[in-house]
């Protein structure tokens, strides 16, 4: 008798290989799927405008403080290296649209000069970030 429940027991046993083959499967079609937003590394006081639309695509964010100190990708860069950070970063995740977020104070030099490595590096759509009224 002992012998015909330990047959049953191991009959009954469900194989949990094909339910792990679809799991793994899944996790790497969202690893592949999924994009990295490269913050800049700092928060700034954007701007107030009225007129504000979301940009959903942008994955590089590049700031730049009062002081005229230029962020991208969480560290401190000069202005003459934005292009070769930007062009470093588009190897990384490709994408078309770069996103300024200037603070309200930041001088218009700065700003120009920074839009302007960004469209040397490859990139003609730039958003600047701005807080809704």
């Amino acid at each position: 008798m002992a012998r015909k429940t330990r047959r049953e027991a191991e009959e009954a046993a469900i194989d949990l290989t094909p339910m792990l083959d679809v799991v793994f499967i899944m996790l790497i079609f969202f690893i592949v799927t999924t994009s990295f937003v490269k913050e800049a590394g700092i928060t700034v006081q954007k701007p107030k405008a009225n007129n504000t639309k979301a940009e959903a695509k942008a994955t590089i964010f590049v700031a730049i403080r009062a002081n005229g100190e230029i962020w991208l990708d969480k560290r401190a860069v000069d202005v003459e290296r934005v292009g070769a950070t930007i062009e470093k970063l588009l190897a990384e995740s490709p994408t078309d649209t770069v996103i300024v977020q200037a603070d309200k104070e930041a001088k218009h030099g700065v700003v120009v000069s920074v839009m302007d490595q960004i469209k040397l590096a490859g990139i003609d759509k730039i958003s600047i970030a701005a807080e809704t009224k």
